[in-house]
């Protein structure tokens, strides 16, 4: 059971009262990792006109980079990348880097926070974008990171013939990195 503190306002806490809700956040640290799991799960329901829905693209996405050998947050990154559309497919990156931000590394997070501009080089230029856009991050130590991620990973994710891999397959892994924040 919860223990509620009595300020009802944060510049009347304590020191005690802080750390009281220190410990029941830490208590309660596997509903992040269950409600980023729902998200997923809510990307069923988004096709917005490609071959697969946003699940089974993400699905793709971390399969592809499990198969490639990379590390756990990046295949739980991967996974993730387009959790943002779950809420809005116009900033959906940002979002998604944001939520991922405090259990992935920098490199990580900027990858999943430019995936689009990385990934444009596929598409932009046909709403008149620039094809280029990557190329506005080139000398960033996750550069290379980010073209591997939208050349490899991503864009060629929309395949209903792939053997995507289910995402019970990745909820350990999911679990353990959202398990253990590493910033606050």
């Amino acid at each position: 059971m919860t223990e509620v503190t009595s300020f009802r306002r944060m510049d009347q806490s304590t020191a005690d009262q802080w750390a009281k809700i220190g410990t029941e956040t830490f208590s309660n640290k596997e509903r992040v990792a269950d409600t980023v799991l729902v998200m997923l799960q809510g990307l069923s329901a988004i096709t917005d006109g490609f071959a697969v829905d946003q699940l089974t693209h993400s699905l793709q996405t971390a399969t592809r980079a499990e198969e490639a050998g990379a590390d756990d947050e990046t295949v739980v990154a991967s996974l993730c990348h387009d959790i943002g559309k779950f809420v809005s497919v116009p900033n959906h990156p940002r979002i998604a880097a944001e939520i991922l931000k405090p259990y992935v590394g920098e490199d990580v997070y900027h990858v999943i926070r430019t995936h689009q501009d990385f990934q444009g080089r596929h598409y932009y230029h046909h709403f008149g974008g620039d094809r280029n856009a990557r190329e506005q991050y080139r000398g960033e130590p996750w550069f290379s990171l980010g073209e591997r991620f939208a050349d490899e990973w991503d864009q060629t994710s929309f395949d209903p013939d792939y053997p995507t891999k289910p995402l019970s397959h990745f909820e350990a892994r999911l679990r353990s990195v959202f398990g253990a924040p590493k910033s606050m």
